[in-house]
């Protein structure tokens, strides 16, 4: 056989070959393609490769997240109320109890200004429940109490008699200014609030406020200055060296000698305090009652709280804006739970978390609740009094406040005074729940306060409610019922 048949009898074979095997072929080897396509399969080798290095180091990622936080959880759950557990920490005394945080705050939700909940707060009927606003969290909800029940809590605060909310100097702040003994320096260096070095109308306004439960119009203050010749080089304003000339009670011992009326009180009004506990009227125990349901908290805080305020308003009454509660701060105690705080310090503040106020008429004229700063784009101290315009001052400016809410027999409102933590429990103070009552211009306003206390410390409300639980039993057994609702009414603050 020649080369040129061998060589076309192997092509021939070749071809045969490979017309015989082509069904078994790749798809891509009969579309021709090339060797650095996508279906090439080494490509194919290091694409899996990659992918399942990438699937690898997912899983890692995932196992490493639960495991940090299952470590911060752990941590956690040592911070707080379990009765019994104890851990020994540096920052803490170890006689301590630390308890398991196992108590979460329900906190209602706002949705958007206007919208309406349903709400079953008694048998057989439905509430409408109104927002208000969302700073702060503000609720209305009419019909909350029945007239009977108006008329009820109102002869019971009569019967067992009304005493006036204010005084001329506020309680304990003499002893407080001794305590602290502090300088001149050291209280100009408080008061002035933006740092200028300088103290304006407002910061001077706020301190006397506070300390002496009067309330100065910018120009009350110019005409104290005057009398006192403060402000020597006629400014409106006091310097350092001005300060220092003038002793702690100058404004005061001035104030006393020209006479103080009741219209220049910070709050005009007569109150007193209902017991809700067992035992008390039934219309209380079921307006308690009520309280728990509508805020959905639970029974144990509401039981342990403030007992009901009864206020009345004569024409001419007014409570100029202010906070319920404060702001707490490391060195700050909470007036409920200072037994449980184990702790001295001349800061104490009521720590309300929420307020439910309820209008026992409706008012002829005036009385409006007045919130200046409800849902404002942002809240500054300073820009409240402004141009001689004090938005805090609801004899003059309650017209100029963004929300005010009539009065009307049966209705209730409530607002929540803190923010939220996050995680819970009580936060931050809401700058935004700053409220006041309006001048009564026409006939008498009466209305009555539910506050719930919770401490921010999650600790200090456990310590406390475990101390009150043990004081209890303990005093049961002796035939003597203990309940926080019996305690001297110095507790009960009027922020």
């Amino acid at each position: 056989m020649s080369d040129n048949q061998e060589s076309t009898d192997t092509e021939d074979t070749t071809t045969a070959s490979r017309s015989a095997t082509l069904p078994l072929r790749p798809p891509c080897e009969r579309l021709s393609c090339h060797k650095s396509s996508v279906c090439s399969r080494s490509y194919f080798v290091v694409v899996m490769v990659f992918f399942h290095v990438y699937i690898i180091n997912v899983i890692g990622l995932l196992f490493y997240v639960h495991y940090s936080s299952g470590q911060e959880d752990g941590t956690r759950s040592r911070d707080a109320p379990s009765s019994g557990q104890q851990r020994p920490e540096a920052r803490r005394p170890p006689s301590k109890a630390e308890f398991l945080r196992d108590v979460s705050l329900t906190r209602i939700e706002g949705i958007r200004v206007g919208h309406v909940q349903k709400v079953s707060l008694v048998p057989d009927k439905v509430h409408e429940m109104r927002t208000l606003s969302l700073k702060p969290l503000l609720f209305e909800i009419p019909g909350f109490l029945s007239e009977d029940e108006c008329r009820v809590v109102m002869q019971l605060a009569q019967l067992k008699g009304l005493m006036e909310s204010q005084l001329m100097v506020q309680d304990g702040q003499e002893e407080l200014a001794k305590e602290l003994n502090l300088s001149p320096d050291e209280i100009f260096n408080l008061l002035d609030i933006n740092q200028d070095g300088q103290l304006q109308l407002h910061e001077i306004l706020t301190h006397s406020r506070v300390r002496d439960g009067i309330w100065l119009t910018p120009e009350n203050l110019r005409e104290i200055y005057a009398g006192l010749k403060a402000d020597k080089d006629g400014n409106g304003l006091l310097s350092l060296e001005e300060f220092r000339l003038l002793s702690n009670d100058a404004f005061q011992r001035f104030l006393l000698q020209r006479g103080v009326k009741r219209s220049q009180l910070v709050r005009n009004s007569r109150h007193t305090w209902l017991y809700q506990g067992k035992g008390a009227h039934q219309v209380l125990q079921d307006i308690k009652a009520r309280v728990t349901r509508l805020t959905r908290l639970p029974s144990s805080l509401v039981d342990l709280s403030e007992p009901l305020q009864v206020v009345r308003y004569e024409e001419g009454g007014h409570y100029h804006a202010h906070h319920d509660s404060g702001p707490v701060y490391p060195e700050t105690a909470c007036t409920h739970t200072r037994l449980a705080a184990n702790t001295s310090t001349p800061f104490e503040t009521s720590c309300r978390y929420i307020t439910v106020l309820f209008y026992l008429n409706s008012v002829e004229g005036g009385g409006e609740t007045a919130f200046p700063v409800a849902d404002n784009r942002t809240y500054d101290e300073v820009s409240l009094i402004q141009n001689d315009v004090d938005l805090l001052d609801t004899r003059r400016n309650c017209d100029k406040s963004n929300l005010r809410v009539k009065p009307a027999k049966g209705t209730a409102v409530f607002w929540y005074n803190y923010l939220s933590d996050g995680r819970g429990w009580v936060g931050e103070q809401d700058e935004y729940a700053l409220h006041g009552g309006c001048v009564v211009t026409h006939g008498t306003k009466w209305v009555a306060n539910k506050w719930i206390n919770i401490d921010p410390d999650y600790q200090r409300q456990a310590r406390y409610q475990q101390l009150v639980s043990q004081q209890s039993e303990d005093e049961d057994d002796e035939g003597v019922t203990l309940n926080p609702d019996t305690q001297s009414s110095d507790v009960h603050q009027d922020l």
